[in-house]
């Protein structure tokens, strides 16, 4: 009869005499093994211990590792007052300026570089791949999303970028050239919303200079949206893309961060 390869590993028996004898043979070996061994050694680390030992440091290496140097998809999740620098107009906050390693719309052109400031204890978050437009670069059809802050005690921020195509015929226009506020609004609201935008909920639109480009500001009462039921937004238009810049929050976060939040949508510049 054939014998299982798991023989070996079942309890060993003692009924028999060649079963005795085996358990001897171990017996003699296990002394000759230990017998090997120098005699100070083993009054003070046994053998075994000391292998142990060894598993254990083996185990922990790779732990401190990776505290010293997580990987860079958990290293984001810290605060941005670790790695961004103050803002030179207001040191109580920190700026991000956007640069193509940053996003893959940056880095295709699609996208001019922007920036804005942040409190120090906000963090960045993970951006879907389906949002990012990672895979449609260097031709989206459709808005995406290129950065997103946030902090659950204020709100949150994101920037969304749309082909300009999608709102305008014309190559390289202007926002002017696209429409008033109310016209680039209802076409972008559901990215500010996150679901839908009723006209309704727009209390404010104001037109800001910064040089030669021109910015919407937009001030948003939207009690059924996804986002929040505040959110700011600042929009224009360069190159083949339009920005838009969204601060969202909700009731608690706008009773205390108002003032901070609307400073950050006035710094967004691009």
């Amino acid at each position: 009869m054939a014998t299982s390869p798991f023989t070996s590993l079942l309890p060993l028996t003692v009924s028999t005499s060649s079963s005795s004898s085996k358990l001897s043979s171990v017996r003699a070996f296990r002394a000759s093994a230990f017998d090997s061994v120098p005699t100070s050694h083993c009054q003070h680390t046994p053998p075994r211990r000391e292998f142990l030992k060894g598993i254990a440091l083996q185990t922990l290496i790779p732990l401190f590792v990776l505290r010293e140097a997580p990987p860079p998809s958990l290293a984001r999740e810290i605060e941005v007052g670790s790695f961004l620098p103050p803002s030179p107009s207001d040191p109580s906050f920190v700026l991000f300026e956007a640069s193509p390693q940053d996003t893959p719309a940056l880095r295709a052109g699609n996208v001019q570089p922007y920036k804005f400031i942040l409190p120090p204890t906000w963090k960045q978050t993970r951006v879907a791949n389906i949002l990012s437009g990672n895979y449609c670069q260097p031709k989206c059809a459709e808005p995406w999303v290129e950065v997103k802050f946030e902090d659950e005690k204020q709100g949150k921020v994101q920037v969304v970028a749309s082909p300009l195509i999608r709102l305008t015929n014309k190559p390289n226009a202007t926002i002017e050239e696209i429409g008033s506020p109310e016209k680039l609004i209802a076409s972008l609201g559901p990215f500010v919303t996150g679901n839908t935008y009723d006209p309704d909920e727009l209390l404010e639109t104001s037109v800001e200079k910064l040089g030669d480009q021109t910015y919407y500001k937009y001030v948003l009462e939207t009690p059924y949206a996804l986002t929040g039921s505040h959110n700011l937004a600042k929009a224009t238009a360069k190159g083949s893309t339009v920005v838009l810049f969204v601060v969202s929050a909700n009731d608690k976060q706008w009773q205390t961060s108002e003032k901070t939040l609307k400073a950050m949508l006035d710094s967004f510049e691009i």
